[in-house]
């Protein structure tokens, strides 16, 4: 009995199985989502009631989130090639 190896990214949505045709990944598509999400770190400002900036970190870690999700996702692809 062999036990299945786990793959990046294969909880996410999307994924393909070993039988179905993998899609393929362009880097430069992927520099350019990742550095699009990076692109609006720099945007988030804090509310007026915000004496602390604090509101502003849950914001920042979800744009960075998304940009991990990027990257996990195209892993998971180029592992599955």
């Amino acid at each position: 009995m062999t036990t299945p190896i786990p793959r990046p990214g294969a909880h996410l949505p999307g994924q393909t199985n070993s039988y179905e045709k993998a899609v393929s990944v362009e880097p430069a598509e992927i520099h350019a989502e990742v550095d699009g999400l990076l692109s609006t770190l720099g945007d988030v400002m804090p509310s007026p009631e915000d004496q602390h900036g604090a509101g502003v970190i849950p914001r920042k870690a979800h744009i960075l989130e998304k940009a991990h999700d990027v990257l996990v996702q195209a892993l998971a692809t180029v592992d599955k090639v």
